[in-house]
């Protein structure tokens, strides 16, 4: 073990973290706690009335003012530019617009040939230009209590951007990761976007592990086989503190990571699916990151760990059918489940992952048609469109193509009045929370470049 790595592993002291044990003070005081998601959404506990929502749409998009800022926007089409996130009468937006499609045709657009003339994939890029432009790296959302940078919208924004020959901003990510990381390896749950530091004390999340490796690798696939190599050892810190945090949060006896915080957002007791099949994806990452730099030892014991990893979900969640914690009722499948499916991991032939993943969608499914976090969260009629763009996403890699344009096409009806994908759409179809969201635009971008190839 190096120095300064995490020691969460059997046998060893758990080290104090910052924010940790006042997150489970809370839980233990509170018969049900209302925490602030990365997503910057609620839960509540399933046994309050299940009313349905009601929560106001904090703009309908974003776009550049006259002082060449970017700035929240009602949801009006009439007040941009066509085509554009620029707002109409400005003194300069005939050079904004200009930077605009200069911009999009640095990269491509990917086509998806059921969504016709729709303008879905070219707005939600739009929109992860604008969430980046104040700092390089994109912001969750725009409203203030997503104005931060979680390691996961990030991640997943980080791969859109690649995939749309946009290297150089995609690049400033993986940078900001290893910018901010600090020697433990450890990520917190958000940071100021110009990397200053945390804007709280929620603590450590031990996901974020497993999303750096995870970008750094869809990052350095986009680009030209000559500077691969290049890129990793620029980002050789990150890769190393990394993978040795995973491997050293691996409970000896267990073979799991211990319980953390993961896009829910909410204390946990138990190991979650989600934060281990991510750590079980950035171990793999690892391993042909290394291979990119000829560190064929390094490789092999991610290869290993990874391994190991895998075959302790699949023995300590399988069984339950792949519930969100483990030990749990298969009825709590959650988004988790697709983190064992690509563009995270490949699914063994025989452990089932692909069949619960797209069993589900039922429970998880919302009045207005789309999905939730998960089967056992509240049902107060509020889809998700992290979880509903992550559908789209997965469809389009395990091949269900039908599938993957059905949730495309949903996601499309319920953009707001200027093509934003808002974070929520309540139970009568309406757009709610903030829009953009970084996560929402960024899937839907990965699926459809899937879709494209």
């Amino acid at each position: 073990m190096s120095a300064g790595s995490p020691t969460y592993g059997a046998n060893r002291a758990r080290p104090p973290v910052r924010g940790w044990d006042r997150v489970r003070r809370w839980g233990r005081v509170l018969a049900c706690s209302t925490l602030m998601l990365s997503l910057a959404g609620a839960t509540s506990c399933a046994a309050l009335p299940q009313r349905p929502a009601r929560l106001d749409l904090h703009a309908g998009t974003i776009a550049v003012g006259g002082d060449g800022l970017v700035q929240a926007v009602p949801d009006d089409p009439e007040l941009l530019v066509p085509g554009t996130r620029v707002l109409r009468g400005v003194p300069d937006a005939d050079r904004q617009v200009a930077a605009q499609r200069a911009w999009l045709a640095a990269g491509f657009v990917p086509a998806v040939t059921e969504l016709g003339e729709s303008s879905l994939v070219r707005d939600a890029l739009l929109d992860l230009h604008m969430l980046s432009r104040e700092h390089g790296v994109a912001v969750a959302g725009w409203s203030g209590p997503w104005h931060y940078v979680w390691p996961r919208d990030a991640a997943l924004v980080a791969s859109a951007l690649a995939r749309t020959g946009h290297l150089a901003d995609a690049e400033r990510t993986v940078s900001f990761f290893q910018r901010v990381q600090p020697a433990s390896g450890l990520f917190h749950a958000r940071y100021l976007p110009d990397g200053s530091g945390v804007p709280d004390d929620r603590g450590v999340q031990l996901d974020g592990l497993g999303w750096s490796l995870w970008a750094m690798r869809q990052v350095m696939e986009q680009l030209p086989a000559a500077g691969q190599a290049a890129f990793v050892q620029r980002h050789r810190q990150l890769l190393d503190r990394s993978s040795v945090a995973i491997v050293d949060s691996i409970d000896r006896d267990t073979g799991l990571p211990p319980a953390s915080p993961d896009y829910w957002e909410v204390p946990e007791r138990r190991p979650t699916l989600a934060t281990a099949a991510l750590l079980r994806s950035g171990l793999s990452a690892a391993a042909v990151l290394y291979r990119v730099v000829g560190a064929t030892a390094e490789a092999s014991h991610r290869d290993q760990a990874a391994d190991r990893l895998a075959e302790a979900i699949e023995v300590s969640f399988g069984p339950d059918g792949y519930p969100r914690r483990l030990g749990g009722k298969a009825g709590s499948v959650d988004l988790g489940v697709a983190f064992l499916l690509p563009p995270f991991a490949e699914p063994s032939p025989q452990d089932g992952t692909v069949d619960v993943w797209r069993a589900a969608a039922g429970p998880m499914r919302r009045a207005a048609g789309g999905l939730s976090p998960g089967a056992s969260w509240r049902d107060d009629g509020v889809s998700w469109n992290t979880a509903t763009s992550s559908y789209a996403m997965t469809a389009a890699f395990v091949g269900e193509r039908h599938e993957a344009v059905a949730w495309l096409r949903w996601l499309d009806r319920h953009r707001t009045a200027q093509g934003s994908l808002p974070e929520k759409v309540l139970s009568d179809g309406t757009p709610a929370s903030v829009a953009p969201l970084a996560w929402a635009a960024a899937a839907v971008i990965i699926a459809a470049d899937q879709l494209d190839s």
